[in-house]
């Protein structure tokens, strides 16, 4: 199983990476939590990785820190959860406020998670509420630059369609990230819209 891999980012989206180690590109699932921790292609990265093995396929996971990981762990098991919608999790709410959203059995924040039902979100808290791992400090935002508008949108809004939120949804709150600040860096447009999302 493969437990950790530092290499090259030699590519990145909002939903995957290719880690290049020694001349091997490793293609890497990661939430969105992760993404922004990430520098720019060609940066030197250390990823914790999760090895998920079903009989058709192998696929990896990565995570920026241990409570990101931990966190993935314990929503595979929950009945009805799978990788996708454990990244979809990850990438929905920030680690620790999912963390709170849990422990304090806050049904409504969970349900606002795309493909995350009332049932599932009861089911989270039921079966996580005593084994989540305790809080640890807020992930700092990295800033990584500005693309051009269109382009930005582009990347912002196929970022949000992956996770499962509707186009007209998801346009608005790519309108109401750009109108609330001047930074066109793609992690913190997609963070501003996210949070849109969220209310």
């Amino acid at each position: 199983m493969i437990a950790r891999l530092t290499g090259r980012l030699a590519e990145k989206h909002p939903s995957r990476i290719v880690i290049d180690v020694n001349g091997v590109g490793y293609d890497v699932r990661v939430p969105l939590s992760t993404f922004y921790e990430l520098g720019d292609p060609g940066a030197e990265v250390a990823l914790r990785i999760h090895t998920h093995v079903r009989e058709d396929a192998l696929a990896l996971f990565g995570f920026a820190s241990a409570l990101e990981l931990q966190l993935f762990e314990h929503l595979i098991g929950v009945s009805g959860i799978g990788p996708r919608l454990a990244l979809t999790a990850l990438s929905g709410i920030e680690p620790p406020e999912l963390v709170r959203a849990v422990r304090q059995g806050d049904v409504a924040r969970l349900t606002g998670i795309p493909g995350v039902g009332k049932k599932t979100a009861e089911r989270m808290v039921v079966e996580l509420k005593d084994w989540l791992p305790a809080i640890g400090g807020d992930d700092a935002p990295t800033t990584t630059g500005s693309a051009p508008l269109d382009d930005l949108r582009g990347d912002v809004l196929s970022a949000l369609l992956n996770l499962g939120y509707h186009r007209p949804l998801a346009e608005k709150a790519i309108d109401g990230a750009l109108k609330a600040s001047d930074d066109r860096a793609l992690e913190q447009v997609l963070r501003r819209a996210l949070r849109e999302l969220a209310r």
